[in-house]
């Protein structure tokens, strides 16, 4: 195995190992938790399906962008939401049982949603696109639900053996995530540079601040529940986005870079709302717990 094969396959086991310690704290009933709740679940299709898609595409038609990048923010407003996030979700205060019922429901989902989105895109851009839904299902599947679900199977059968591995295998999976991050962006920087302009990071940023602000109305009257939907709207799966571009614009190299530029500038976006969100969250819960020990 070269260095070019180890690299891939790497950043995948690492984003595996992540998922499936995110399982490890999954119960079942959180893994079906928008599919007992239909409307629910429609707002939050309606913000991450419908507004991001309509929005991209409006982005698309009306400003001059560099090829790559429309097809990356396009590619990206129909993905689904990277597997990664809930992390991010529950450290800004989300409820766990909406942050992993959204990340299934949207999964699997996707699978019939995403080659539906890309084929009705191409029409209405006059451009025949298509996505396999065994490409999609194969990708969700492996990063996804197969780690969520092994997680979830561990917590069952071994609780005390769950909690024990929990800590180490999330350092060291974070470790190998980092190590193998690094030099992919440092590799890929000539080229994100090369995008950099004529509106693209202005573009990228208002694709991010749209999807904040419709998952934020969408999600309800919980302040926990719009911050889910929000982050689940606005930061989506780069690896489905990178291959939806490949298999129909396979001559754009640079699609990747400007998926890897999304990934730089919804890094910088979400770093103060994740920090506001958080001592917002920690506040609520001292007032919480301050008026219970009044009231005791």
């Amino acid at each position: 195995m070269n260095l070019a094969t180890l690299i891939p396959f790497a950043l995948k086991a690492s984003i595996v190992l992540l998922v499936f310690v995110l399982g490890l704290n999954v119960r079942p009933q959180d893994a079906a938790y928008l599919f007992r709740r239909p409307g629910k679940l429609m707002r939050s299709l309606l913000s991450m399906n419908v507004v991001m898609p309509l929005f991209a595409a409006g982005v698309v038609a009306v400003f001059e962008l560099h090829p790559a990048v429309e097809i990356a923010l396009i590619a990206l407003a129909v993905s689904p939401i990277p597997p990664l996030l809930p992390r991010k979700s529950l450290k800004a205060g989300g409820g766990a049982s909406y942050t992993f019922g959204l990340l299934v429901a949207a999964a699997l989902l996707a699978i019939g949603f995403v080659p539906a989105a890309v084929d009705l895109l191409g029409r209405a851009f006059g451009r025949p696109a298509r996505m396999s839904p065994a490409t999609v299902a194969q990708l969700v599947l492996l990063t996804v639900i197969a780690p969520l679900a092994a997680g979830m199977v561990v917590r069952r059968v071994a609780p005390g053996f769950s909690g024990r591995i929990a800590k180490p295998v999330s350092l060291g999976a974070t470790i190998l995530l980092l190590a193998i991050a690094l030099p992919v962006f440092l590799t890929a920087w000539p080229a994100i540079v090369s995008l950099i302009g004529n509106g693209t990071v202005v573009a990228i940023a208002a694709f991010i601040l749209v999807g904040l602000v419709a998952g934020h109305l969408l999600g309800g009257p919980d302040p926990d529940d719009r911050t889910v939907l929000a982050f689940c709207t606005a930061f989506r799966h780069p690896g489905i986005a990178i291959a939806i571009a490949g298999a129909n614009f396979p001559g754009q190299n640079l699609v990747s870079a400007a998926v890897l530029l999304y990934l730089l500038v919804s890094a910088v976006v979400s770093f103060p709302i994740l920090a506001w969100r958080r001592r917002q969250h920690a506040r609520n819960a001292g007032e919480v717990k301050g008026r219970n020990q009044g009231g005791s």
